[in-house]
């Protein structure tokens, strides 16, 4: 069974901690080495099967324009801060030189030439593009070709050459475009770091030692960095996207030190009750790890249920951080139990605990009649015990107000808006925000986000005309470049300005204009086609699928978790009830999102510059993720009311014993997940802002506002029937291991009485029996 093979992994660690140590750092040295040989670097690309963004993509490819691959621009503008003007000889000549050398990179397929277009003054629909028409601004735009032969190094390329030129010709250079989107290095770091020194002082107040508090440090170093080596080796394979080690990190932090936590708390406990070391090691990691695997588990599942998105890049996103999540279990249930061996009897609490458990080891359990709850696990506080009797002594005030308060939260949702934030919401500080700025003056916002329109006329010479004058009167389109056409396939590519920026509504509403309306009635019902493609339709595209299968993951998710539920806990109400109040705080979490992104709310306290819509695959992560994360909670918090329920029969009383029992411990550890996540909130990017905020707020709500106000409310209205099961389906239902600190049966090999009493006391008719008691 799970708990015997637990108890023996987890001793046999204690029992031989430098082996394990030296194995893990072996495994670490291997994984970094990997990843410098045979690693990648992170890379987006946001294309999915079956959009009309690939089709247009799949168009030009085939035409062989090159314009299907990567872009960049690189904004100049005279030093002088407009006395000069690109017409004039000595800032055309800096102009010429820039386009030259940049021609001259590895892999660039072709420029724009604005130096060449101050010839036709005449032609807005050139000049207008490349040189503003003040003739202070021009844009080289530079093309690569697709992005699977391209790497990180042509990105540096382009920006050391851009380093280089500005301390040799009188130009302010500013460089943006999708190729610094797909190959430019995530956020993280100083993060990472903040995140861990948080984590470290929450655990030292919690246990009071400083060696206590460095072993979870130490755990989640090590299974983050094989975590990290592991996804780099990954991306040497395919594209990781480039928030994935971001994520990981973040989120691998977070459950590595939680569940270090939950070990090392039990590990204490059975140090208290006078165990050997080495015992308790695996006596901890037998009970505790239980959850840990489930709740990893549980994570790793809903994160791979990322693929019913059917859009690569999320599904290898999520199999990355899966990678990071399930690292940091193995080193939970190896690495964690050799830490404690090694540490030995200097992580021995004394006290009250210490003191019942020398009492019952020797021979006087009489004496402990009625203090259980303070062997079995974390004493509750009187402080907890009251809040939660005052809370069930009010439940209908309590649920009533509670639920009204996250259902408030929520409703912001109402209004969210899925995209991409451009590089106008990058900080002031960084080039492809200066970009960005420089080519919305000279030029329109749409400059930004240009739409490539891809046209197989199939032989119908009249087409073309028909769609770019349709396309050019659309409200919401600036300008139209001349059409290219292929002379050995006949596909036209039409460039178009849109007169919005890329990541404003009104610009996916004039993709889709143009994809219901314009073109179809432009090409009417021959065989022509056309498709609408370039990076800012593609994003939309994927915004666009990601938001129609979320209501899937959703309800996978949501079924799954209800069942294994079920599955643990012998009920029907209970895991409806869990699932439903999960919903809530993640749906408040979103709505606290959109406050923050879309409306401003309090986004300088996280250093937001400006409103951004939510990223349109960030809704979904979150979801997988949280619900994984919340699990564990679950189980920890409702497996010690079923415990002290079929202890006692006492509904109330059971509510009250084990949610105030786990308080201590699910509030510490959702401290440092809060603490860890918040420090990502601070990075420049906003991705990486809104994974920090929406995980922290989640969390947050899930520790306080659920499992402390509306859980126990809401159990005390339902009374006995919280664990009513009908009888023919508790005889469907397999019974195994998995779940509650009653299984420490499992663990007792030297006590075969007491056996696992997993059996519904309402649909048996039977007094509910104590689950074992730990010996």
């Amino acid at each position: 069974m799970l708990s015997k093979a637990l108890l023996r992994l987890g001793g046999g660690a204690a029992r031989h901690p430098w082996r394990v140590i030296a194995a893990w750092l072996i495994a670490a040295t291997l994984a970094v080495l990997a990843a410098i040989a045979f690693g990648g670097r992170t890379a987006d690309s946001m294309t999915a099967p079956g959009l009309d963004s690939q089709r247009a993509a799949e168009l030009i490819e085939r035409a062989g324009t090159g314009q299907e691959g990567m872009t960049a621009q690189v904004v100049v503008t005279p030093l002088d801060g407009g006395a000069t003007f690109f017409d004039q000889g000595s800032a055309r000549t800096a102009l010429t030189r820039l386009e030259t050398e940049v021609k001259r990179l590895p892999h660039v397929l072709g420029t724009s030439d604005p130096a060449g277009a101050l010839d036709a003054p005449g032609d807005s629909a050139v000049r207008g593009g490349l040189v503003s028409a003040d003739g202070r601004i021009a844009v080289v735009r530079v093309q690569y070709p697709d992005q699977s032969r391209l790497s990180a190094e042509d990105l540096d390329a382009l920006v050391e050459l851009g380093d280089r030129l500005r301390a040799e010709l009188p130009l302010r250079i500013e460089m943006g475009g999708n190729l610094f989107y797909a190959f430019s290095d995530p956020d993280g770091g100083v993060s990472e770091l903040i995140g861990l020194v948080a984590a470290a002082a929450i655990l030292f107040l919690a246990f009071g030692s400083l060696v206590a508090a460095a072993l979870p440090i130490g755990m989640a170093v090590f299974g983050l960095t094989v975590g990290v080596a592991t996804m780099t080796v990954l991306a040497g394979v395919t594209d990781v996207p480039t928030f994935a080690p971001v994520l990981g990190s973040m989120v691998g932090l977070g459950v590595g030190i939680d569940y270090a936590l939950f070990v090392l708390a039990r590990h204490r406990e059975y140090l208290a009750l006078g165990l050997d070391p080495h015992e308790a090691a695996g006596r901890a990691v037998a009970t505790a790890g239980r959850p840990v695997v489930f709740a990893g588990g549980t994570v790793v599942v809903s994160i791979l249920g990322l693929a019913v998105a059917n859009v690569p890049f999320m599904t290898v996103g999520g199999l990355a951080v899966s990678i990071v999540v399930l690292t940091m279990v193995v080193a939970s249930v190896t690495l964690l139990p050799a830490f404690l061996g090694a540490a030995g009897a200097r992580l021995a609490r004394t006290g009250r605990i210490g003191r019942i458990g020398r009492a019952l080891h020797a021979g006087k359990p009489g004496r402990l009649a009625g203090r259980r709850d303070t062997v079995a696990g974390a004493a509750p506080a009187a402080g907890w015990r009251r809040w939660i009797g005052h809370v069930s002594r009010h439940p209908v005030p309590y649920a009533v107000g509670a639920a009204g308060l996250l259902l408030t939260a929520t409703l912001p949702v109402l209004g969210l808006r899925v995209g991409l934030p451009d590089d106008g919401s990058q900080p002031h500080d960084r080039t492809q925000r200066r970009a960005y700025d420089l080519v919305a003056e000279g030029f329109g916002p749409g400059t930004n986000g240009p739409l490539v329109i891809a046209a197989d006329p199939a032989g119908d010479p009249g087409v073309l005309d028909r769609l770019v004058g349709a396309v050019a009167a659309d409200p919401g389109i600036a300008s139209v470049a001349p059409t290219h056409i292929d002379q050995a396939t006949g596909i036209a590519t039409l460039v178009v300005f849109p007169t919005t920026s890329p990541q404003d509504k009104a610009t996916a509403d004039t993709i889709a204009r143009l994809r219901t309306g314009v073109l179809p009635t432009a090409i009417g019902h021959g065989p022509a086609r056309a498709h609408v493609g370039g990076a800012t339709a593609s994003l939309s595209d994927v915004g666009q699928r990601t938001s129609q299968r979320l209501p899937v993951l959703v309800a996978t998710v949501l079924a799954m978790s209800f069942l294994l539920l079920m599955l643990v806990f012998r009920s029907i109400l209970v895991p409806l009830k869990a699932v439903l109040l999960n919903l809530l705080s993640i749906g408040a979490a979103y709505g606290i999102m959109v406050a923050v992104f879309q409306w401003g709310w309090g986004g300088s306290l996280i250093g937001l510059e400006a409103t951004v819509p939510i990223v349109s695959f960030i809704p979904m992560f979150l979801f997988a993720i949280l619900f994984g994360l919340s699990m564990d909670y679950e189980v920890f918090l409702l497996s010690r009311v079923r415990e002290e329920y079929l202890r006692t029969g006492d509904n109330g009383k059971a509510i009250v014993e084990g949610v105030s029992g786990t308080a201590r411990i699910i509030t510490s550890a959702a401290l440092i997940m809060v603490a860890v996540f918040l420090s990502f909130a601070v990075a420049d990017d906003p991705s990486t802002k809104m994974f920090g905020l929406g995980l922290a707020t989640a969390i947050f709500i899930d520790a306080t506002v659920v499992r402390m106000v509306l859980v126990p409310a809401t159990m005390t209205l339902l009374g006995r029937t919280n664990w009513w099961l009908p009888r023919w389906l508790d005889r469907m239902l397999p019974r195994g291991p998995v779940g509650t600190d009653g299984a420490d049966a499992d663990t007792d090999t030297d006590a075969n009485t007491d056996t696992d009493t997993d059996t519904d006391a309402e649909s048996t008719g039977e007094t509910p029996r104590p689950w074992p008691v730990d010996h």
